[in-house]
């Protein structure tokens, strides 16, 4: 079964709210991305957003150039229909963010909350920075989330990758600058406690 496959099958056969990511409130990303000091016209791409209540809380707050990209037809459906007609002013892309063809320097911010942890090869990371390269205009944000050092080895099945601060912030090098870090103690669904690792950062003027 390829990534899609898994996927669809997951947003298919499971209640959005009992995957093991599921948040009832993003309260750590929002807190970041206001930080960035942007308006709410800032264009953001939420990368593997499809099914995320983060959307949700951006519409409430007044951002007006939303971007939501998954691999999952089903995952982005969830969030269209609970969006309801608000849903017609968001930009909905279905692709994997290897290899999706993004507008060069569209977007402020680029987050993603649990998906650059599942690239466990070196070239499907490489994919997703040199898209970070070219999809964040020079200044822009980089907010990324993935399980910590002390994180699951697994989720959904799924072999990913565990990083220090440090770490994560390697895999994208001297074209972003380190803003700050934080962890996060996400409380799954069933109970069990996921150590997360939150890294912001901001593109160089390059």
């Amino acid at each position: 079964m390829d990534r899609k496959q898994h996927w669809e099958q997951v947003y298919s056969t499971k209640p959005s709210d009992s995957v093991s990511w599921f948040q009832e409130h993003a309260d750590q990303s929002l807190r970041l991305i206001h930080k960035t000091g942007l308006g709410k016209e800032a264009a953001i791409l939420d990368v593997g957003g499809g099914a995320s209540i983060l959307v949700d809380e951006l519409v409430v707050e007044g951002y007006s150039d939303l971007t939501i990209l998954d691999l999952s037809s089903a995952a982005l459906t969830v969030a269209k229909q609970r969006l309801g007609k608000q849903s017609d002013a968001i930009h909905w892309m279905e692709g994997d963010i290897t290899c999706v063809d993004f507008p060069i320097h569209r977007f402020d911010i680029w987050h993603d909350r649990a998906v650059f942890h599942f690239l466990t090869s070196e070239t499907d990371r490489q994919a997703y920075v040199d898209r970070v390269m070219r999809a964040v205009r020079p200044g822009g944000h980089v907010i990324i989330a993935t399980f910590g050092e002390d994180g699951p080895e697994k989720c959904s099945g799924l072999p990913v990758m565990r990083y220090k601060p440090e770490s994560l912030h390697a895999e994208f090098g001297e074209a972003f600058l380190l803003v700050e870090h934080e962890k996060e103690a996400h409380h799954t669904p069933s109970g069990a406690v996921q150590q997360f690792v939150y890294c912001y950062c901001r593109k160089t003027n390059c």
